[in-house]
C-alpha cells in the first residue's frame, strides 16, 4: 500500500481550487488519492468529509460538514461533490431514539447550504457525530478480508491493538452513526474505527493525518494477510467418462435441470 501524499501536489490543489476554502481543496485532494487506488475503494465506494465554517445568507458564520455527495466517485471528486450541511443541526439529531432513512435524508436535505446540492452520503451522520475535522472511509480489499472473517474482532485486536475502535455490523444509517460515536467515545485515543463486515474509518486534525492513518491501517492489514497466506492448490480437471468424454459435460445437463427445478431459474455450469 503506497502513501501518495505529496506536499507539492497538495499545495497545487489549494491553488487549483482557489475559489473554495483550503479545507475543501485539501479534502478534494486526499479524496482523489483514495479513489485513485482501486484496492481501497470499490467503484463509487467510500466517502470523505471535512468540518469547516461558512457564512449563510444573513452573513452569519455557521459550522458546516462538507461530505461526499451521492453520484460522485472519489477518484473524480470536485468541490460541488461535497455538499455542505449545517453541522450543529446534524449533531442535535443524535438525541433522537430513532430516525428512519427517509427522515434522515429529509433532515440532511432541509439543512443544506445549497438546495441544489446532491444528496449527502448515507453515512453523513456518522461523519457528523465524530468530532474530527477530517474523516476518511473506504472499503479497502485488505480491510474486508479481515472484517468478513468469523473472528474479525479478535483479528482486528491482533493487528491494531487498542489503536482501532471496533464497531459491530449495523446497516449504514442513523443506528450505525450512533453506535460508531459511542465506540469512539469509550476510547477517544483511537486512530480510527474498524467496522465489522463493512470497512474502515480514519480521522485526524488535518487532511494528511487522516489519510496517513488510513494508508497505515490498510498496510497493517495487508502485512497481516501476507504473513498468514494459505497453501495454494493447483487446479485439477474433472476427469473423463468411460468413453473418453468430459465428466462435467456429461452430468452438466442433469445438474442444470435439478437446479432449475429447485429454484425456477436457468443455470450455466462450467
Amino acid at each position: 500500500m503506497q502513501n501518495l501524499w505529496n506536499d507539492s501536489d497538495a499545495k497545487a490543489a489549494i491553488e487549483q481550487y482557489n475559489d473554495v476554502s483550503e479545507d475543501i481543496a485539501l479534502r478534494v485532494y486526499t479524496s482523489r488519492l483514495i479513489g485513485a487506488d482501486l484496492s481501497l475503494v470499490l467503484h463509487g465506494g467510500g466517502n470523505t468529509s471535512v468540518k469547516s465554517v461558512a457564512k449563510n445568507a444573513l452573513g452569519e458564520q455557521v459550522n458546516v460538514l462538507y461530505v461526499k455527495g451521492s453520484g460522485w466517485d472519489l477518484d473524480t471528486l470536485q468541490p460541488p461533490g461535497l455538499p455542505g450541511v449545517q453541522l450543529d443541526h446534524l449533531i442535535k439529531l443524535r438525541q433522537l431514539d430513532s430516525l428512519s432513512d427517509e427522515g434522515m435524508v429529509n433532515e440532511q436535505r432541509t439543512h443544506l447550504l445549497d438546495a441544489s446540492s446532491p444528496n449527502p452520503s448515507v453515512e453523513t451522520l456518522l461523519h457528523a457525530f465524530l468530532p474530527h475535522k477530517f474523516i476518511d472511509h473506504s472499503h479497502a480489499d485488505a480491510i474486508l478480508v479481515i472484517a468478513d472473517q468469523p473472528d474479525s474482532d479478535a483479528l482486528c485486536r491482533k493487528i491494531y491493538g487498542d489503536s482501532m475502535g471496533i464497531v459491530p455490523y449495523i446497516m449504514p444509517g442513523f443506528d450505525l452513526a450512533k453506535a460508531a460515536a459511542e465506540v469512539y467515545e469509550k476510547n477517544p485515543d483511537v486512530k480510527g474505527l474498524f467496522l465489522i463486515n463493512h470497512g474502515l474509518f480514519t480521522f485526524g486534525a488535518t487532511a494528511k493525518e487522516s489519510y496517513d492513518r488510513h494508508i497505515e491501517a490498510v498496510q497493517q492489514a495487508e502485512d497481516f494477510i501476507a504473513s498468514h497466506e494459505t497453501k495454494k492448490l493447483s487446479p485439477i480437471g474433472t476427469g473423463t467418462t468411460a468413453d473418453g468424454g468430459d465428466i462435467l459435460s456429461a452430468i452438466g445437463p442433469c445438474l442444470r435441470g435439478l437446479y432449475a427445478e429447485e429454484t425456477g431459474q436457468s443455470w450455466v455450469i462450467h
